[in-house]
């Protein structure tokens, strides 16, 4: 008897609250991509991809503002649009991904502006470095009203500075402003 207290008071008490269960999902690779976009000599740019990708979302509809996102990229994996930039880029004065395999992004809040739209806090780590990254995100569905066992896409773009990360190198041919995009589909779990 003592043990199935246990168990209901606590869901008893969570129905008496009215708190909602948060919604936990999981990305989905196949429906997931990262790009990051620089300028180039001036007058172009270049785009490198990351087409693999894994995390975590957790997220309350009725407390949007306790997100918790967690979203690595594997840098190994670094596409560019031709080889010398590709070597570049996995090389020790970019990426280092003999060293640095991974990049990682950790959202803690979430701050809405619409009922799709909303900025989210947190710090992205690339090349051993951590800085704070606030990242604009629109979802496909209003998160305040996310149903539980539906998948969420989530849309996000940020700019960084990539010398902030201690990619210095190219500083005449390599512009150092960052825009990173993402696309993250996510599944319930």
């Amino acid at each position: 008897m003592r043990i199935a207290q246990w168990i209901l008071a606590p869901l008893a008490l969570l129905l008496l609250t009215g708190a909602a269960m948060p919604l936990r999902y999981i990305v989905d690779p196949a429906g997931s991509n990262v790009s990051a976009k620089v300028g180039f000599l001036g007058i172009g740019s270049k785009t490198a991809g990351f087409p693999d990708m894994s995390g975590t979302a957790q997220i309350q509809p009725d407390r949007l503002d306790s997100l918790a996102l967690d979203v690595s990229l594997d840098a190994r994996s670094l596409t560019a649009p031709d080889k010398l930039t590709l070597s570049r880029l996995r090389g020790e004065k970019f990426f280092w991904v003999e060293k640095y395999p991974t990049v990682r992004f950790v959202g803690s809040t979430l701050k809405m502006t619409g009922d799709r739209r909303g900025l989210v806090d947190g710090k992205l780590t690339a090349r051993g470095v951590t800085q704070p990254v606030q990242l604009a995100v629109t979802f496909d569905t209003p998160p305040a009203s996310a149903k539980r066992g539906q998948p969420l896409t989530i849309r996000g773009e940020t700019t960084i500075n990539r010398r902030d990360f201690g990619m210095k190198s190219y500083s005449l041919i390599v512009g150092k402003k960052v825009t990173i995009k993402l696309k993250a589909r996510m599944v319930p779990r």
